[in-house]
């Protein structure tokens, strides 16, 4: 299974492309991130994320398409962009026919770190580790696009999502068969859970415009200066 995940933003939209199947350890794909100058218009802004996100859906051809579910915050401005940034990204995945699962930002740090409430540092460190790069990704918006990639690799899509499940809740996942001390932490929490409920683009280059590409560990800087 491939997925594709969308760590929303407009100044920086992380993209990471990750490759899981059962019994199998997760494989990094490419994992980019999207840039856009703060003083240019809005809808300039919209539609080179929408580009690029097309372009990676394209280009990679994925089972499913991963978003962070967006959560209010006390910056507004904030919380607006990353909210439109997330909508880019659900539209380009309906233009190109691919199911989407959400995912909370604590379900996505639960899912690599075992806790819900890990830090930035730990949630690069474990995707740094799982996926066995050679160096952490940067920035963080890179490490948490793939880290998304991985929460739904593992859990699938959540109550609500329309992709189908997929790695290590059935057993796969990082490690050769081997569940990590995350996975094994989310699967306990998702048996309690399941006992108490009834039933149940980058462009051409393959580099994101102004992005950073990683593939196979190894890191390609893009052009353009950070948020």
């Amino acid at each position: 299974m491939r997925v594709l995940a969308v760590d929303p933003g407009l100044t920086r939209c992380g993209v990471g492309v990750v490759d899981g199947l059962p019994g199998r350890r997760a494989l990094l794909v490419e994992v980019a991130v999207v840039r856009t100058p703060v003083d240019a218009p809005l809808a300039e802004r919209l539609l080179a994320v929408s580009e690029a996100l097309e372009l990676a859906v394209a280009r990679h051809r994925p089972d499913a398409v991963a978003v962070e579910r967006v959560f209010s915050r006390h910056d507004v401005s904030t919380v607006m962009g990353t909210a439109q940034a997330s909508g880019v990204a659900l539209l380009a995945a309906a233009r190109a026919g691919v199911p989407v699962g959400l995912h909370t930002p604590s379900e996505v740090k639960a899912a690599v770190t075992g806790s819900g409430r890990a830090g930035k540092a730990q949630v690069t460190a474990m995707v740094t580790r799982i996926l066995g790069l050679d160096e952490a990704p940067r920035p963080a918006d890179a490490a948490d696009a793939l880290a998304l990639a991985l929460c739904h690799l593992w859990r699938g899509a959540p109550a609500g999502g329309a992709a189908a499940s997929s790695g290590a809740a059935g057993g796969g996942g990082a490690g050769g068969g081997r569940a990590t001390a995350a996975q094994a932490a989310w699967a306990e929490a998702d048996r309690a859970a399941r006992a108490v409920r009834p039933g149940a683009w980058g462009a051409a280059a393959g580099k994101a415009p102004g992005g950073t590409a990683r593939r196979g560990g190894r890191v390609r800087p893009g052009a353009a200066p950070g948020r």
